[in-house]
């Protein structure tokens, strides 16, 4: 991948791309530097401190001073580490709000490929490795720089002897540190993707949950789940091991220098050449260079997960928007709609339409009818503009759909699906689902196509009426409830094409007429699109078009099929005699 290639490049662009609130940075890194500096000050002071002994007598101006120093160290330290920890905040939010925006704009053949959970992974967690990376390890970085080369300054002219003794510890330090650092990158980058992977299969099962119970498969998504957990623990694992060895080996060498330079410096303080609060203030120094060194390993480490992290989001920010977001502004009532020899690919191997053309002039209700798998919610999914055709053209009179805004387009389709597709939430967020003046539709008018849609009776029952929670996905309505708040939905819509697919086909014979009398009340002149499984339901089509294997086999009225088409006869005696 070219970002790989480009190595912390598309990072930093990534990060400045997102408005970095610079004075809450400028703020938060002076900050730290100057609670560097302080806490360099604090070794010297202690020093004098000691040095400053006098049989029970301690220098009370010394020891105001050390105290006042360390209350301004944590002042100063306190704000820089929440404007840092804001820009962090910030600078993610911002970065979750660019891939949000981007992918409820993605085409539909995006998700068909991609796991949703994958998608919520990459928004959720990977934009987290980058905010900790700015907001927590970036600062420590800095400061422990400035740290370290001051404490080295401070030391060299303190006492150059014992400080290139004291220096053994820092290549030493890192030639173990950064191939651990290194192995431990490449071993975050695993347990991103397997976080990704495993948060995707959950989801992916709890949504479905009623049929993974239907099917009594909680054994095998039991087992998936807990191969899920186990490679993660593995990767854990891997984690925990160079902790386990970062620890015991920082420890050694910290544990191997103090012996040293306590053992050096004693003889020093023994023979006269240096005093014991030089020695103290040596050990101090000895921390201030040994802990920034320690976390250096965690900060490229987090860099290389960031880095991971920012080709994951910058793959989804980079992909093409569904085509459409621009476009006419067009009025499509009473206009013909022209579909001319299209065709349609999944993948050049599966053609699923094949050189379809039909007219549906305005007010005509038009039906697909064929064998399952035909390709007749594919055709849906073309008119809707969740596909392109690989050829061929659909017009709405005389101008392309594709030349129309998708927003133009869509808000003035009505569709009714057999799912009957609903957010969790209340019934009056589902009906005004979408619409841009939701806030100024009243009761009176969601009343009124509730009645329209034959919904206001079992509305009224629910104690909480339109503020009924429905559930996720409407679970705590009855199919044919649903259907009917999909239809008062689309009335309040008021759409110019109405699309229907198997719209009763999940209802039991009572729902199902009164959904259908509904439904005969939407279609009133409108443009109507119905896939049917039932000829029941359509013998009175203005046309039927028969498709079968991505191809109209057959076209014209109910008895116009039955005289013409053998299959359709077929399938007209089955069902209808």
């Amino acid at each position: 991948m070219k970002n790989k290639e480009n190595g912390l490049k598309p990072f930093f662009q990534l990060i400045l791309s997102t408005n970095i609130p610079k004075a809450a940075l400028t703020v938060g890194l002076f900050g730290s530097i100057i609670t560097t500096f302080v806490g360099l000050s604090i070794p010297l002071l202690t020093r004098e401190l000691v040095d400053g002994f006098s049989g029970i007598s301690v220098n009370a101006t010394l020891v105001a001073v050390i105290a006042a120093v360390f209350i301004l160290q944590a002042v100063i330290d306190g704000v820089s580490t929440y404007m840092l920890a804001a820009v962090g905040q910030r600078i993610v939010a911002r970065l979750r709000e660019k891939m949000w925006e981007k992918l409820i704009r993605l085409p539909v053949r995006y998700f068909d490929k991609q796991q949703s959970g994958e998608s919520v992974s990459r928004v959720v967690n990977d934009t987290g490795i980058v905010k900790d990376l700015i907001s927590q390890h970036f600062p420590q970085f800095i400061t422990g720089v400035i740290s370290i080369i001051g404490a080295i300054i401070i030391l060299l002219i303190m006492d150059w002897k014992m400080t290139l003794l004291m220096l053994i510890s820092v290549p030493l330090t890192m030639i173990i540190m950064m191939p651990l650092g290194k192995k431990m990158a490449k071993i975050s980058r695993g347990l991103q993707d397997e976080t990704a992977t495993f948060s995707g299969r959950i989801q992916q099962t709890i949504s479905e949950i009623r049929l993974m119970k239907s099917s009594t498969a909680e054994g095998f998504e039991e087992e998936k789940g807990i191969s899920g957990v186990r490679n993660l623990l593995t990767y854990g694992l891997k984690e925990a091991r160079i902790f386990a060895l970062i620890g015991p080996i920082m420890y050694t060498i910290v544990m191997i220098v103090i012996v040293i330079i306590i053992g050096y410096g004693g003889i020093r303080v023994a023979n006269g050449t240096m005093t014991t609060g030089s020695l103290v203030a040596f050990l101090l120094y000895l921390f201030q260079i040994i802990f920034p060194i320690t976390s250096f390993a965690m900060f490229f480490t987090q860099l290389q997960k960031a880095k991971g992290a920012t080709e994951r989001i910058i793959d989804i920010i980079e992909l093409p928007l569904e085509e459409g977001q621009n476009g006419k502004e067009i009025d499509i009532a009473n206009l013909p709609i022209h579909v001319e020899h299209v065709s349609f690919a999944y993948s050049e191997e599966e053609p699923v339409i094949q050189d379809v053309s039909f007219e549906a002039k305005p007010g005509q209700m038009i039906a697909f009818a064929g064998p399952s798998g035909g390709g007749k919610t594919t055709m849906f999914g073309l008119l809707e503009r969740y596909y392109e055709p690989t050829s061929g053209a659909i017009r709405i009179g005389n101008t392309p759909i594709h030349e129309l805004s998708l927003e133009s387009w869509r808000s003035q389709i009505g569709y009714v699906s057999q799912e009957s597709a609903m957010m969790a939430g209340t019934i009056r967020e589902n009906l005004c689902y979408g619409l841009k003046n939701a806030e100024q539709i009243t009761d009176e008018q969601l009343w009124d196509v509730a009645k329209m849609a034959y919904a206001d009776e079992f509305i009224r029952a629910f104690s909480n009426g339109l503020d009924t929670e429905v559930g996720e996905r409407g679970v705590k309505l009855s199919g044919g409830q649903r259907q009917r708040i999909a239809i008062a939905r689309a009335f309040l819509r008021d759409p110019k094409i109405l699309m229907m697919d198997e719209a009763t086909a999940s209802l039991d014979s009572q729902s199902e007429s009164i959904v259908q009398e509904a439904l005969s009340r939407l279609m009133e002149g409108r443009t109507t699109f119905v896939i049917a499984h039932r000829l029941s339901t359509i013998v009175d089509a203005d046309q039927i078009i028969f498709i079968e294997k991505g191809m109209v086999t057959g076209k014209g009225t109910h008895q116009e099929l039955i005289e013409s088409h053998e299959l359709y006869r077929s399938f007209a005696e089955q069902q209808l005699t």
